[in-house]
């Protein structure tokens, strides 16, 4: 089933179109990055899963969502330091046979995530 991601800008009530978002394996010691990309229109993916049922491993995992430099990009004015910079989720995979879907609902001031199917 694999592992998919989707943010929604709650700020402005659309997908985060255009957000950095980069994925890494946290398992053994330094976080080692996996992949980079660049949400879609719809705030997705646009190579879909970011790991299908075939590569999914059991461990923990990484999303850094790039929420400032996303929210400056629309034109919001951001103190520096910004309040939020990236947002870093952290979770695992514990039964590779499920899919786990991590979205990530965002404003520059506050986020929220869940496990989502």
């Amino acid at each position: 089933m694999g592992l998919s991601t989707h943010v929604l800008d709650t700020m402005h009530g659309t997908p985060a179109a255009g957000m950095a978002v980069a994925l890494y394996a946290t398992g053994a010691g330094e976080p080692l990055l996996v992949r980079r990309l660049v949400l879609d229109a719809d705030g997705r993916n646009p190579q879909g899963p970011l790991f299908d049922s075939a590569e999914l491993k059991a461990g923990t995992y990484r999303l850094v969502f790039d929420v400032a430099a996303y929210f400056r990009g629309r034109g919001v004015q951001l103190p520096e330091p910004p309040f939020l910079d990236r947002v870093a989720l952290d979770f695992g995979i514990a039964d590779v046979s499920q899919h786990y879907h991590v979205p990530l609902l965002v404003s520059p001031w506050s986020y929220s995530t869940y496990r989502g199917s």
